[in-house]
């Protein structure tokens, strides 16, 4: 292994239980993970890409692979791979089994975070092995990419016979699997996608305002301190809440919400919002003394 995680090219090939691998969408989460398992001694055999960049991007990080319809993929593999997006899926997966394509005894693991095995169901029904391998992470298309992936959760959801298959994937990868039940899928990637997706759009609108506020180097400014909210948040949760609403500062926030409805009513709804959420998570832990959060709520009231 390579101190950082991912497997080392000398992996040998031939090493028992190494899998003929085809991936379902060349996309950047796609070649990632079969560069990866490559790195650990599989053997990317074919992908499926529509697209010219898709197309590229599988010669590049895939060179192994033959680029073939979806049916000669799965027919060419041990481990399919579908590495494309959520809402596209289900379709996906109907449309195959509905081909015919052989399907018994070969592995199928999907990456979308959304759903477990169940959408699986249609090549499960003709013999496939259902695996849910979601990498929490993002990935831009660079080299680094597979790099990126060491130390990295996964969702991970199975049949409970597989489990030390789908495990051993995402060890192999680089990764740390984190079981997730079949039923906590849908809440496990909300809770994803609202922590990471939403701060990109709380962090952009934070730099569109100090901008207007007269602030050229906006990133410069906020770095340092969204470094140590994050770093306090992800180490003591409520307990490294600070600002405004952590004290109880009703007078402020009211200024805030007046200037955001002058400037933007859509910061200002989106600041109401979190303020009040703020202040109901802030009193339940203690940080808010009731007298100070009624204040504050009444400033809120929209």
């Amino acid at each position: 292994m390579k101190a950082h995680g991912v497997p080392s090219p000398d992996v040998p090939a031939d090493r028992p239980g190494r899998l003929a691998v085809g991936v379902v969408g060349a996309g950047r989460v796609g070649t990632a993970l079969g560069a990866a398992l490559t790195l650990a001694g599989h053997r990317v055999v074919a992908a499926a890409a529509v697209s010219q960049p898709s197309r590229d991007r599988a010669a590049e990080r895939l060179p192994g692979a033959a680029l073939l319809p979806l049916p000669e993929v799965v027919e060419a593999a041990d481990l399919v791979l579908l590495t494309v997006p959520d809402d596209v899926l289900p379709d996906l997966v109907a449309g195959l089994a509905a081909t015919g394509v052989p399907v018994e005894g070969r592995l199928f693991a999907h990456t979308g975070g959304r759903y477990g095995i169940g959408v699986l169901d249609p090549v499960t029904r003709a013999g496939g092995l259902p695996l849910a391998l979601h990498p929490v992470m993002t990935f831009t298309g660079r080299p680094d990419d597979v790099d990126r992936l060491a130390g990295i959760s996964f969702g991970v959801t199975s049949p409970e016979p597989l489990r030390p298959v789908a495990e051993a994937l995402v060890v192999e990868m680089g990764g740390e699997p984190v079981w997730i039940p079949e039923e906590r899928r849908p809440l496990y990637h909300a809770a994803l996608a609202g922590g990471a997706n939403h701060l990109v759009t709380l962090v952009a609108e934070s730099m569109d305002l100090l901008r207007i506020a007269g602030v050229e180097n906006p990133a410069g400014l906020l770095g340092p301190l969204l470094g140590a909210a994050l770093d306090n948040a992800l180490r003591l949760e409520m307990n490294g809440l600070t600002g405004p609403v952590a004290r109880g500062d009703a007078g402020t926030v009211a200024d805030h919400v007046t200037e955001l409805g002058r400037v933007s009513p859509e910061s200002r709804r989106a600041y109401i919002a979190l303020a009040r959420l703020t202040a109901d998570r802030a009193l339940a832990a203690g940080l808010l003394k009731p007298e100070d959060a009624e204040r504050l709520l009444e400033v809120l009231a929209d």
